[in-house]
């Protein structure tokens, strides 16, 4: 089986240990604005595409679903909450990502007949059914007609999450949990087997992949991180539950995120989202800078959206392995790590 070379240097471990000290030291730095506006949006959309990463990047298995894996995520925690106040938050958790995992399950098994594109389409049943049955099943929503739910605050032991430090270090927790939950998943023979899956599945079957097992767990697994970033997103950052929020629009976002990050790296989720979080803002700040208000704000939104579409037009075109192969350049001593 081929292996990715990867960089192995001690400067770069130095860089890494560095990252995680400012993460952990930026609830001291940062303001609570930027906080609220770039980090935990940043962390749930990165932990999202951490799961779409494994299910597409590693594994091969299209999915235009991510969005409506989210919203089981945030319904099924929203209903543990608010009907068993007293159940702790991890068993939210846990529970919120189970719910997510069943249904990744279900719509996994069409992947055990359909490959490529045809998958890809038939994920879209599942993104349509989703918002639908949240919205006309009060069940799901608490008899919300709107679908619409303020969540609750959410309490961890003796904590709680009630600032915007204390939730980004939570968030960031979660994230970095399931990111050395999926890296250790990637190093075991069922990773490496989900590689060989992703190249070549005939022969993958040949040398002795359960491929139909290897398929339905990896949608279980991956829907399972994606509805957790769905706890992120809407309890945690938005602090509402609300069907909009999981709409067609955010599976595209988060299948970019992966795509200018970059296919089957770890480091492609957080880089994709820092790109659709930090750019939009720096653009519209730029845009407010520059013209002021001869222009007016509806139609610089519009010319700015234009302007995020060629971006994201260019890196994809200029960089086609995304940005997380840019530091891959370069004469550096490597070592082989599975992709």
């Amino acid at each position: 089986m081929a292996a990715r070379l990867l960089p192995a240097d001690r400067p770069g471990s130095l860089l890494a240990g560095l990252g995680g000290l400012t993460l952990l030291a930026l609830p001291l730095l940062a303001p609570p604005y930027l906080i609220e506006a770039l980090l935990l949006p940043g962390l749930a959309l990165a932990l999202a595409g951490l799961g779409l990463n494994l299910l597409s990047g590693h594994a091969g298995q299209l999915s235009l679903g991510s969005a409506a894996l989210m919203a089981v995520g945030a319904y099924a925690a929203l209903n543990l909450l608010l009907r068993w106040p007293g159940l702790p938050l991890p068993a939210v958790l846990l529970g919120a990502g189970l719910a997510a995992a069943a249904l990744g399950l279900l719509a996994g098994l069409p992947s055990l007949r359909l490959r490529g594109l045809e998958l890809l389409v038939a994920s879209l049943a599942l993104q349509f059914a989703v918002p639908w049955a949240l919205t006309r099943h009060g069940v799901f929503s608490l008899d919300q007609p709107s679908g619409v739910v303020p969540a609750p605050p959410l309490q961890l032991g003796p904590w709680t999450l009630d600032t915007p430090a204390a939730r980004y270090l939570f968030a960031l927790g979660l994230v970095l949990l399931l990111l050395g939950g999926v890296a250790r998943l990637l190093h075991t023979s069922a990773g490496r087997q989900l590689i060989a899956l992703r190249d070549h599945e005939l022969a993958a079957r040949v040398i002795g992949v359960p491929v139909g097992l290897r398929k339905l767990q990896v949608f279980a697994i991956a829907s399972f991180v994606i509805g957790l970033a769905g706890v992120l997103w809407a309890l945690v950052y938005l602090r509402i539950v609300e069907p909009a929020g999981f709409n067609l629009d955010r599976s595209l976002q988060i299948l970019f995120i992966v795509l200018i990050g970059g296919l089957a790296t770890l480091r492609g989720a957080f880089l994709g989202a820092a790109f659709f979080v930090l750019l939009p803002l720096l653009l519209s700040r730029l845009g407010a800078a520059v013209l002021g208000e001869a222009v007016d704000p509806g139609r610089l939104d519009i010319a700015l959206r234009v302007l995020l579409g060629l971006l994201i037009l260019v890196v994809l075109i200029r960089q086609p392995q995304g940005l997380a192969a840019l530091r891959l350049r370069g004469p550096r001593r490597r070592r082989p790590l599975p992709r």
